[in-house]
């Protein structure tokens, strides 16, 4: 009886903790994948392959397919913005995948 309740209660635990590991690390990899792209003279490109990069080593390759990057503006300063999106697999046999969406940004540097 015990562990009719326990079992479950172990997944969905194991569950939350992988979600929230893989939001962490998407959310760092999008912040590098920002900053690689802020530095003067840097390709915008260079954030899509360098947050794809982190991810990839990190986690694994289906997490590196939905990485957007764009130049934004934040309260008038010009920011690169990158959105990762990914879907992370349920644990046990039934149930949906936990979407998860992470965004980085960093402060683009211009020429004085």
């Amino acid at each position: 009886m015990v562990l009719m309740v326990l079992i479950p209660l172990v997944f969905a635990i194991a569950q939350v903790a992988l979600v929230m590991h893989v939001q962490n690390t998407m959310t760092a990899a999008a912040s590098d994948g920002a900053r690689a792209a802020a530095s003067l003279d840097a390709p915008i490109g260079e954030a899509r392959s360098r947050a794809r990069e982190v991810l990839r080593t990190t986690l694994a390759d289906r997490y590196a397919e939905d990485v957007s990057v764009r130049e934004a503006q934040v309260d008038g300063i010009p920011v690169i913005e990158v959105r990762v999106s990914a879907e992370v697999p349920p644990l046990g046999l039934w149930g949906p995948g936990v979407a998860v969406d992470a965004v980085g940004r960093a402060v683009r540097q211009e020429a004085p």
